[in-house]
């Protein structure tokens, strides 16, 4: 059996392996879609092809659509050379169930892949032609949060935006210049309305494509490349918005095991790839079951019927309560918990780690008792169906190969939002008791230990990379493992730093807490286990 079109002609051989097959015609959805074109996504990688995809084969089996999707890739060209064009740009979409099991469907949405490149003639002036047709009615973007940044870590223009500014759209080469010369062809083809939606997982997206896009577009401006007018259609969000969303869905790197089970299964040619820029990606992605988006529903030239495909279609609003609601409490603070806990026993999977006694009674601690009380709640989703489906599901299931090492990367520039607007929230209530917090001073002491780079048997282990481990590790040079009386007043300028933690640990009255918990955690190898233990 191949991934393709033509492969998927053998109807009997892909349901003899339980294999889904799409019902619509392929062929039909290619040429509506190259007709009428109606959504362009900007990222080919596993989330789209797992996840966004998959909502528009839902409406197209449905018969609610008839066009399909165009990827268009800004980044990694190989992967629509290398992934997309042998398998007529067709997914093979493995579902992980916690219990071992599989679901398996082929998704066909995908009408093709283009190579967003202003080098390639022939790819540029299809991507150009789609924007140019009025039917477009938005483009959405799954390119990571760096896709979106212009600048450096010293606060300069990166060269690539630099250049694109100098030379105009025609040359543009960096994701937001794309985008913008994209939009500057629509905009002389009739200036018809478009949304671009961030699907990234990151707070608030759509104003960080904005942002980073109209940068662009007033540089060309300034050089004389585009007019006024054109700056004045992309400020104007009647015609042209930037929704934003919140996404949630784990689509891993592809999985041996899927691998090998796709082939005993007789499907050809699953082999992952590692293209020239090191992306790690195969025909199939394998990802699991629960997946949540939310979108602001600010479509000027409309849009499909996403609702009913499992979208939650709603306001700016909401959409940011529900992105608070998983961040700061009902995902994000348990997985960091996870992590840093995870790197000093010795776990290498996030799924191991919930059949540790102590570390799933410090995450529900965390999630329901501590967190519940002061949570975003949006109204659309229940924050404790969130919490019951990510620790009963979704974190012990073995077929996420989530490692605690991966999670603890960039703590110091996440435990601010993960654990601090609780911390936040408890203090501007008068009802609530910051004192009354265990599980999260826990937490927060559980990384200071980590950063110790010793586990709980006293053996050196390496810490994950952050971008403030030297000035964090420099602060606590000096605290040794069975030696509490170390610590002094190490921790003072890390326990007062509310750039890291959100608010000054000591304003919060919870600082002399940490620095204790932190000194049981460090009082002999075996001592993680008995403050966990003791604690919990």
């Amino acid at each position: 059996m191949k991934l393709s079109y033509q492969g998927i002609q053998d109807k009997q051989a892909f349901a003899a392996a339980g294999i889904t097959l799409p019902t619509f015609d392929w062929k039909a959805m290619c040429a509506a879609t190259e007709e009428k074109p109606v959504w362009v996504h900007f990222g080919a990688g596993n989330i789209f092809r797992g996840f966004i995809a998959a909502l528009q084969q839902r409406l197209l089996e449905s018969g609610e659509e008839t066009s399909g999707i165009v990827a268009a890739e800004t980044f990694d060209y190989e992967i629509i050379t290398r992934i997309y064009d042998p398998c007529d740009s067709m997914t093979l979409l493995v579902a992980l169930k916690p219990d071992g099991d599989t679901n398996k469907e082929v998704i066909a949405s995908i009408a093709k892949g283009v190579r967003a490149c202003s080098a390639e003639a022939d790819q540029w002036a299809q991507l150009k032609k789609i924007f140019e047709n009025p039917s477009l009615q938005f483009a959405s973007f799954t390119i990571t949060e760096k896709g979106y940044a212009l600048r450096g870590m010293n606060g300069d223009l990166m060269g690539v935006v630099t250049a694109d500014i100098a030379d105009g759209p025609d040359k543009a080469r960096h994701a937001m210049s794309v985008v913008a010369a994209m939009m500057y062809y629509r905009f002389l083809a009739g200036a018809a309305p478009m949304a671009l939606v961030s699907m990234d997982n990151c707070s608030h997206n759509g104003e960080k494509l904005r942002a980073s896009v109209l940068e662009i577009v007033r540089g060309w401006e300034k050089n004389g490349f585009v007019p006024a007018e054109f700056v004045a259609y992309m400020e104007d969000e009647t015609r042209v918005s930037f929704p934003w969303s919140m996404i949630d869905k784990i689509t891993p790197r592809p999985a041996d095991v899927i691998e090998k089970q796709l082939t005993e299964l007789g499907v050809e040619d699953m082999a992952p790839v590692i293209t020239s820029r090191n992306t790690y990606i195969a025909p199939f992605v394998n990802a699991e079951i629960p997946q949540y988006l939310v979108v602001e529903d600010r479509f000027p030239n409309g849009r499909p019927a996403l609702e009913k495909a499992g979208v939650y279609l709603t306001t700016r609003e909401v959409v940011n309560m529900t992105e608070r609601m998983k961040v700061t409490t009902c995902l994000n603070p348990l997985h960091t918990a996870l992590a840093v806990f995870g790197c000093v026993l010795g776990y290498e999977s996030i799924a191991a780690e919930m059949s540790d006694a102590e570390l799933k009674k410090l995450v529900e601690r965390i999630g329901y008792v501590e967190g519940l009380p002061v949570v975003s709640d949006p109204g659309i989703i229940s924050p404790k169906g969130f919490i019951d489906e990510v620790v009963g599901q979704r974190l012990p299931n073995p077929f996420i190969p989530d490692t605690p090492q991966r999670i603890a990367t960039d703590t110091s520039q996440k435990v601010g939002i993960r654990f601090g607007e609780t911390i936040k929230s408890y203090m501007a209530h008068d009802e609530l008791d910051v004192n009354s917090l265990t599980a999260i001073p826990l937490a927060l002491a559980g990384w200071l230990r980590y950063l110790l780079a010793v586990d709980d048997n006293g053996e050196a282990f390496t810490v994950s990379a952050d971008p403030m481990m030297a000035q964090l590790q420099e602060a606590m040079s000096g605290i040794e493992l069975g030696k509490p009386e170390t610590i002094g007043d190490k921790l003072q300028p890390i326990l007062s730093n509310a750039s890291i933690f959100g608010v000054s640990l000591y304003e919060a009255g919870l600082a002399e807490k940490v620095q204790g918990l932190f000194a049981e955690l460090i009082a002999g190898p075996g001592a993680v286990r008995a403050t966990l233990k003791k604690y919990l």
